[in-house]
C-alpha cells in the first residue's frame, strides 16, 4: 500500500508537465494547421498566424512551474496532496491548451478573411488562458500547504 501511495506521489509530481506538454502540442497543432491553411490563401500576415498558433505552448510552462513548486521529498504523508494537485492542475492545463488551440484556429481563419479583426479575434484565446492562470495560481497557493519533509 505504501509503495502505491509513493508511486502516486511521483505521478502527481510529473503530471503537470506531462499533461501540459500534451495539451500544448495538441493545441499548437490545431492552431498550426489553421495557420498553414491561411498562409495558402493570403499573401501576407504569416508571422501573426504562426505567433497565434504558438499561444497554447504557455500551458507547458505553467506545468513546469507547478512541478518545480511540488518538488520535494516524496513521503507517504505528502504523496496524496502532490498527486491530487499535480493531476488536477495537469488536466486543467491539458484541456485549456486544446480549447485555446481551437480558439486560435478560429481567430486565424477569421483574420484571414477580415484582417482588421485580428486583435479582437484572439480575445477568446486570451480568456481561455485566463482560466489556466486561475488554476495555476490556485495550485501554487495550495502547494504552500504541503509540508516539506
Amino acid at each position: 500500500m505504501n509503495e502505491t501511495v509513493m508511486f502516486l506521489g511521483w505521478v502527481g509530481l510529473y503530471a503537470p508537465v506531462a499533461l501540459g506538454a500534451l495539451g500544448s502540442s495538441i493545441g499548437c497543432s490545431i492552431a498550426g494547421q489553421a495557420a498553414i491553411g491561411a498562409m495558402l490563401d493570403t499573401e501576407s500576415g504569416y508571422g501573426r498566424y504562426v505567433g497565434v498558433s504558438a499561444m497554447p505552448s504557455s500551458m507547458v510552462i505553467f506545468g513546469i512551474v507547478i512541478m518545480m513548486s511540488l518538488n520535494r521529498t516524496i513521503t507517504a504523508d505528502v504523496a496524496p496532496g502532490i498527486f491530487v494537485i499535480g493531476v488536477l492542475s495537469g488536466l486543467v492545463l491539458l484541456a485549456t491548451a486544446i480549447y485555446q488551440g481551437q480558439c486560435c484556429a478560429c481567430a486565424i481563419l477569421a483574420a484571414k478573411s477580415k484582417p482588421e479583426i485580428f486583435g479582437l479575434s484572439i480575445v477568446p484565446a486570451a480568456i481561455v488562458e485566463g482560466f489556466a492562470v486561475f488554476a495555476f495560481i490556485f495550485a501554487l497557493v495550495v502547494i504552500g500547504d504541503i509540508p516539506k519533509p
